[in-house]
């Protein structure tokens, strides 16, 4: 089995991506602690699968001091991280940046830049220590490729994949490798559902006519890059479905 004997660390792990990748790691022989901020969620992920391979860890990633706390808190058989993966991530709303919300913004800067960073800063002090460790943060193709409405989440996008990179610098020498995944186009998760406020019908407008990637897609990508030799570091997974592909530029006519 790929991941045998590891242990990783999964942030929202109860939906979508999050909950592919800890069903496939597991699968794969590592131990997953399951992160999430819905205790009813945890649990009832925590019942699918056999105790000694998951460990449900109730955390909210936008709190510096619960992200602290929770870790702190791992049991000891837990506590030595091989691979943390950060999952959770949202987008809301796709107006032009003059008609945003503000509220919506500082959500996504939270989510999406400020828990990747409380989530690292937490568990890499001890995969340095230990010589060994693999973050991977999920992207997106929306940090490389502007869209109308994309704003400040392709703007959050393009952090991960740039604090992806300059980890990579800082850990040169440790033997923590650092992967940034950036799915395109993708389906059967949350994630337009919560970008259009829970209207579905919208939500499923997004995906008419398309052949989108799937969570276990991802979840592919992610635990194959955890699973190559430690002397192997992929830097960059940029995936799409076939059925997407980049465009020309955008050039207004009056």
């Amino acid at each position: 089995m790929r991941l045998s004997n590891k242990t990783i660390l999964i942030t929202g792990a109860t939906g979508g991506y999050g909950r592919a990748i800890t069903a496939l790691a597991i699968q794969e022989g590592a131990r997953v602690i399951a992160a999430g901020r819905s205790e009813e969620k945890l649990q009832a992920l925590a019942a699918q699968h056999a105790k000694d391979s998951l460990f449900p860890l109730l955390m909210e990633v936008t709190d510096r001091q619960a992200v602290q706390q929770a870790i702190a808190s791992l049991p000891p058989e837990w506590a030595d991280i091989d691979g943390l993966v950060n999952n959770a991530g949202l987008a809301l709303g796709l107006d032009p940046a003059q008609r945003c919300s503000l509220e919506q913004w500082e959500t996504m800067v939270d989510t999406n830049i400020k828990g990747v960073l409380y989530c690292t800063h937490a568990i890499l002090p001890g995969m340095v220590a230990r010589g060994r460790g693999h973050i991977v943060n999920i992207g997106s193709m929306a940090g490389t490729y502007p869209y109308p409405g994309g704003n400040v989440y392709g703007a959050t996008k393009a952090f991960v994949e740039q604090f992806s990179l300059n980890l990579r610098a800082d850990l040169l020498g440790t033997r923590v490798r650092v992967t940034n995944v950036e799915p395109g186009l993708s389906a059967e998760t949350d994630f337009s559902v919560v970008r259009f406020g829970g209207d579905r019908q919208k939500a499923a407008e997004v995906y008419k006519g398309t052949e989108p990637l799937l969570p276990p897609d991802i979840a592919e990508c992610v635990v194959w890059a955890l699973s190559l030799p430690e002397h192997v570091n992929i830097n960059r997974i940029e995936v799409m479905p076939t059925c997407q592909a980049t465009g020309p530029l955008a050039v207004w006519r009056e």
